[in-house]
């Protein structure tokens, strides 16, 4: 079953970026609950946001689940990459990012890695980043095994990463990592820029699809741009996706009327015609 779930930042240096709910994580559980919304995506300042035993609360208050956390606060906060030309760096994003996967996977939901991949530049070559990308997501995925869920990669546009930017391109990479606990994150915004079709993207990576960031072409809610949900909803369906449609999305106008129409589009076209 395809289940629904909106995005909450817990961090105030990432303000302007495309999360709907920010900082009131009681206020905002309890207007995703309202909404009514499976869950909840969580942009964690650190893996101690994410132990506190009031998430979990929160969470069984609410009857949420978490439907993953990420992890771009170690680049925002820390500049942190997996990518990076210093091992030492390399090896403090690992860490940051392992202790996230600990922290979301004892509440069963997985990590994503996003911004934290980095990009090449300078003396290092797109070769020797993806060799370093590919050594810290197959030990990175070692280590969400360890909970029963997988670790997302997510590929990003060309704006914000120079190593992945479609899904077909990030399907050969994960198939030729040959490591089953990794899986890809679509993000439809970011299909929009690279992919020649969605939908095709959506077909290529068949069976890897761990995760969608249900947003619309213009990074607003799904319904307040161009992207079509009813073509994106048959594929789904064809390929048999079961996961999660969250909305990563800009609070535009409000973070409310973000998440309602976030809603309102999610009923339309999937929760009701499943």
């Amino acid at each position: 079953m395809i289940r629904s779930s909106v995005t909450i930042s817990l961090v105030p240096e990432a303000k302007g970026g495309p999360f709907v709910f920010w900082g009131d994580l009681a206020g905002s559980c309890a207007k995703a609950a309202q909404l009514g919304f499976d869950a909840v995506e969580i942009f964690a300042p650190s893996p101690e946001a994410l132990s506190d035993p009031s998430l979990k609360q929160l969470l069984a208050q609410h009857k949420l689940a978490l439907a993953a956390a990420g992890t771009g606060a170690g680049w925002l906060l820390h500049r942190l990459t997996l990518t990076n030309p210093d091992s030492k760096i390399r090896a403090q994003a690992i860490e940051f990012i392992a202790q996230m996967i600990d922290a979301a996977g004892a509440l069963g939901a997985p990590a994503i890695v996003g911004s934290l991949q980095g990009r090449f530049e300078g003396a290092v070559t797109r070769e020797q980043a993806l060799d370093w990308l590919a050594e810290a997501l197959g030990l990175l995925g070692e280590r969400a095994a360890r909970y029963n869920v997988p670790l997302l990669y997510e590929p990003l546009n060309r704006y914000e990463t120079n190593l992945i930017n479609r899904l077909e391109d990030a399907h050969s990479f994960v198939r030729w990592l040959n490591s089953p606990d990794v899986k890809l994150l679509a993000d439809l915004y970011h299909m929009n820029i690279e992919e020649r079709s969605i939908g095709d993207g959506l077909r290529v990576a068949e069976g890897l699809i761990g995760h969608i960031h249900f947003v619309d072409s213009n990074r607003q809610a799904a319904g307040n741009g161009h992207i079509d949900f009813a073509s994106v909803r048959a594929v789904l369906l064809e390929i048999g996706y079961d996961g999660y449609l969250s909305a990563e999305a800009l609070p535009i106008p409000s973070a409310e009327s973000a998440a309602a129409q976030t809603i309102k589009t999610f009923n339309q076209f999937f929760r009701q015609k499943q």
